[in-house]
């Protein structure tokens, strides 16, 4: 083992904080939904590819995945740990840097989610661990993982699929947030598929009655989806949005589509619920007499944190040198929270009190440690991962305390110097923690020993089969 000297690695990692910034702001300004990230990976993979990565793209046959790797000259590549981002946008939240509502563009697509900080705070770990490692002629690879598609929860369940990470020996993701945390979490397994009903078009004034519409039918699945929900757990989510209804309103509509997501805790759950949601479904086709045509998209599990690896990002967020903010920055945090909906702001009091609304505005300090895993409604493709390698997530305040996730006011904080500092501070605690696991050989051993404790005893099967896989429309 050998000690980590964390003023080095955090001064190593700050000195790509000019790089950092470019890559957010160049993913910020030019935000591409899933599957489209052209633009997002070529500029991550050039910057990895300059610095003497390994760069490998269009992955697992996806064109905007990417897998960077740099394996110390020092000889030996093992042990492995991986860094895995993403770098998908939202459609409809273009927004500029300004705490009220302005699109840059209206209706395009804008980084509600952060996801242009994940990128760029796992891009300048990577790279400052590749100079530690030059530095000490400590043998190891560093990989970081470009995943596309993350809201659509495809991109790292195909790559897991594919094998990318059969070699990796532990897995260190990090989500912005409103708080800081590497607490156990539990994230929503998760299903999405497409439901396309074919009927019979007519003339819808002069002869409806030799129609078949394939609009009625989803319009009845709807209906039948949403009693549906008094009779699942609690904590299940059923999503939906119709895709296609037809034309024109003369014409009874001949095809009509409607795409659902399924949530809930377990993997079995989902099955249940969306073998259940496949009953209504074929129920409104009867009731209409159109066909049914159902297309499983993707799926994945619930997260398997491991705690060894939650306890060394834990001490490192308590360690390293976390954000200070401008009076500018304490401004803009002030306005953005003052948008908040009335609930939001009662929240906010409730949970950190008066001063988090007006003097504080940001999350002081690190979640205390605890061993309940908490549960969000969420889903991430990142759960997949941690069925094959140990993996842990963490998160840093990169907006004002209350920031909901998939807004404009998130969209707006992530293309700012508060959303940068978070950024920073969270790279910091990536670098050291790889650092970590490349040095010692005991912390990896207690990683993979709880991970062989905590995966099931089945052996892993992928959500996506090869008669799904060969007809996804993202292959």
């Amino acid at each position: 083992m050998m000690d980590i000297d964390l003023e080095l690695v955090q001064s190593t990692v700050d000195q790509y904080a000019d790089v950092m910034n470019r890559v957010s702001d160049h993913l910020w300004e030019h935000p591409e939904v899933g599957m489209e990230e052209a633009k997002s990976a070529e500029h991550v993979a050039s910057v990895l590819e300059d610095a003497g990565f390994d760069v490998h793209r269009g992955v697992a046959g996806l064109p905007t995945a990417i897998m960077a790797s740099y394996t110390s000259r020092a000889g030996e590549g093992s042990p492995v740990i991986g860094v895995a981002v993403e770098y998908d946008a939202l459609a409809g939240l273009s927004q500029e840097r300004v705490p009220f509502r302005k699109p840059r563009t209206k209706g395009a697509p804008g980084h509600g989610c952060g996801h242009n900080l994940i990128a760029s705070a796992g891009l300048g770990a990577v790279l400052a661990c590749k100079d530690l490692m030059q530095a000490s002629g400590l043998p190891g690879t560093v990989r970081y993982y470009g995943c596309p598609a993350e809201e659509s929860k495809i991109g790292k369940v195909v790559m897991v699929r594919q094998g990318l990470f059969d070699d990796v020996d532990a897995i260190l993701s990090w989500h912005p947030g409103d708080d800081t945390s590497a607490q156990p979490l539990n994230y929503n397994a998760f299903d999405s598929a497409r439901f396309t009903f074919e009927g019979t078009s007519a003339h819808a004034a002069g002869s409806p009655h030799e129609g078949h519409s394939a609009l009625d039918a989803v319009e009845l699945m709807n209906v039948g989806a949403n009693y549906l929900r008094e009779h699942i757990m609690p904590e299940a989510r059923l999503h939906y949005i119709t895709e296609h209804g037809g034309d024109d309103p003369n014409v009874v509509p001949h095809e009509a589509s409607v795409l659902y997501y399924v949530r809930a805790p377990l993997r079995s759950d989902v099955t249940y619920i969306h073998d259940y949601l496949r009953d209504v479904a074929q129920g409104a086709a009867m009731m209409t007499r159109t066909n049914l045509l159902h297309q499983y998209l993707t799926g994945c599990r619930d997260f398997l944190f491991n705690r060894v690896l939650g306890r060394r990002l834990h001490k490192y967020l308590c360690e390293a040198q976390p954000p200070d903010y401008t009076e500018s920055e304490m401004e803009f945090a002030s306005e953005l929270q003052a948008s908040f909906s009335q609930r939001r702001r009662n929240e906010i009091v409730s949970r950190y009190g008066q001063r988090a609304l007006v003097d504080q505005c940001f999350y002081d300090g690190v979640e205390p440690p605890r061993e309940e895993a908490s549960r969000g409604s969420g889903s991430a493709d990142i759960s997949e991962v941690s069925q094959v390698a140990p993996t842990a997530q963490f998160s840093t305040a990169c907006a004002p305390l209350g920031t909901p996730g998939h807004s404009w006011q998130n969209a707006a904080v992530s293309g700012t110097s508060i959303g940068h500092k978070g950024t920073f501070y969270a790279a910091r605690v990536i670098a050291a923690t790889v650092m970590d696991l490349l040095t010692d050989r005991e912390l990896l051993k207690q990683v993979k020993e709880e991970f062989a404790r905590s995966r099931p005893d089945e052996a892993y099967v992928s959500p996506l089969d090869a008669e799904h896989w060969s007809g996804s429309p993202y292959a």
